[in-house]
């Protein structure tokens, strides 16, 4: 694509998202329409909140004029959001709460699916008797690196969750893996010869989209996310949380780069992915605008990347943050901008909901030893972890933000639950205490979900050592962290919390065993509210 083309594109985008021509049209539908192309959407992922809805959809053949998403009647116009027409985008705006609506993709007079359904969440002011999450984490990987789970398997995996009917599904983190520049992973992948060959090279000098950089992004992701989820998802609301891998990287320092706060290229690969594939977070009206990576010109209104709510009426309120893309370093630094814990701070202090549950990006409870965690701990030379050495690049205002956090949570009359990703196990535990600050009155649950995208490449193997409760807490682990796939159901209800952990073990376990995967383990919390 010309410079000159790729402006349109970019200006014609802008306009259509500043004057909410992406938002619900009055219409009709055509009438009489012809049979839906087969095969004609590669992937669909939508998102919802009370009184909205936001689609990504991908085609197999580029779109020449603009599709619609028609929301029971109500006209929808497409926005592109890559150069070739083949990713678009749809903001349905003003719906009804709770309710289930029937949509379909249409081009003029063709149809190009057959008609599904998706539901709304209740209203922020109603009174759900239940709300069921499935979550889990690091479920990319492409079929070119042997060291994950085949797609066939992950898929597999994700349909057994599904079958547990969750009313949203949550995937925190590492949807990508392409690391392109530090330590073994990057030459593992991204600068792999294997990888080179297959996507090509990015310029890190030039933009993503609008620049052949969009085929090389297009060829890495596709095969982690078209070919993983396809259309699986279109009925049920996704949250999809970033984390390091999603920017191109994993979290490290090394003699000639450290890692993160990420570069402004791996700014603009993380950004176009999302774009591209995955939903941002739609507003809330308690979470502030001004936070980092919110309400940008160039992105649906009010939504937000990288900080995002899951309010399912008065019975559950998720916040939800990664904890790598906007790190800061220094004394009053933090894995999150001060911005964003004070967020925090403020709906545990002032939500009215039963349940204020926590989506970090990184676990508290746990360490391996890595660079950007909380905590200061660091395999020493005895391949112990300690923190007796310092730990390269590693910030002490990082474990002070988590202290406040963790404390904070603590003094609720709530459940103070944690549920996060990243470390590639399955674990839970109680913590009792973080350094000198005592929980245990009201002790911190934090949760690992299990993921189904690891496969011969556990982490272990290369940071010596499985994730463990760090020096400077006391916890009390319900679940002992294992490697090993799987995925996590959590009811909420009124009076209780219901966490179902699910695992394989694909050196013991028959691929045809998943489809009839059962807990392992179940804990069950009572409400303090109740």
């Amino acid at each position: 694509m010309r410079r000159r083309d790729f402006l349109k594109l970019v200006g014609g985008a802008a306009a259509a998202l500043a004057l909410g021509s992406c938002g619900d049209e009055e219409g009709e539908l055509p009438p009489e329409p012809e049979l839906p192309s087969e095969e004609s959407v590669a992937h669909l992922l939508p998102t919802a909140s009370h009184d909205r809805i936001l689609v990504k959809v991908s085609f197999t053949e580029a779109q020449t004029e603009s599709p619609d998403l028609w929301v029971d009647g109500r006209r929808v116009a497409g926005v592109r959001t890559d150069s070739a027409g083949l990713f678009w985008a749809f903001d349905a705006q003003k719906l009804e709460p709770s309710r289930r609506y029937t949509l379909e993709l249409r081009r003029g007079r063709r149809r190009l699916t057959e008609p599904w359904e998706l539901s709304t969440l209740p209203h922020p002011e109603s009174r759900p008797e239940r709300f069921r999450l499935l979550a889990y984490t690091c479920a990319g990987g492409h079929d070119l690196f042997p060291i994950y789970n085949p797609v066939p398997v992950r898929r597999r995996l994700l349909q057994r969750a599904l079958s547990f009917e969750p009313d949203v599904v949550l995937a925190n983190g590492d949807h990508v893996y392409w690391d392109l520049r530090a330590g073994i992973s990057a030459i593992l992948l991204g600068k792999s010869q294997a990888a080179i060959e297959f996507a090509g090279v990015f310029d890190r000098e030039a933009p993503v989209l609008g620049h052949p950089n969009e085929e090389v992004l297009k060829k890495a992701v596709s095969g982690q996310i078209v070919s993983l989820y396809g259309t699986m998802l279109r009925s049920v609301p996704v949250f999809f949380l970033r984390d390091d891998h999603d920017y191109f990287e994993d979290d490290q320092v090394t003699p000639e780069l450290t890692t993160f706060p990420p570069d402004d290229f791996m700014r603009k690969l993380a950004r176009a992915s999302q774009w591209l594939y995955y939903p941002e977070f739609l507003p809330d009206p308690n979470r502030p605008r001004s936070l980092p990576a919110s309400d940008s010109p160039d992105r649906f209104p009010g939504t937000s990347e990288a900080f995002g709510t899951l309010r399912y009426g008065r019975l559950f309120e998720g916040l939800l943050y990664e904890c790598k893309g906007f790190v800061v370093l220094g004394p009053e630094g933090g894995l999150v901008p001060r911005s964003v814990e004070d967020w925090l701070h403020s709906r545990m202090g002032e939500s009215d909901a039963d349940y204020v549950v926590h989506f970090p990006g990184n676990p508290p409870g746990w360490t391996a030893g890595k660079y950007a965690e909380w905590y200061p701990d660091v395999l020493g030379e005895d391949g112990k972890l300690t923190t007796s050495v310092p730990k390269p690049g590693w910030q002490a205002s990082w474990q002070d933000q988590h202290d406040r956090i963790l404390e904070s949570a603590s003094r609720m009359r709530r459940l103070p639950l944690f549920v996060s990703g990243d470390i590639h196990s399955i674990a839970e535990g109680r913590i009792l205490r973080a350094r000198e600050i005592d929980l245990s009155a009201n002790p911190v649950v934090s949760l690992i979900t299990g993921t189904p995208g690891t496969g011969l490449g556990w982490p272990s193997a290369a940071r010596g050592t499985l994730a463990t409760p760090p020096i400077d807490l006391e916890v009390e682990e319900v679940v002992p962290v294992q490697e090993i796939n799987g995925f996590h159901i959590l009811d909420f209800e009124p009076d209780r919390v219901t966490i179902r952990h699910f695992r394989w073990n694909r050196y013991t376990d028959s691929v045809e065993s998943i489809d009839t995967l059962e807990p392992f383990h179940v804990s069950e919390y009572r409400n303090p509210r109740a």
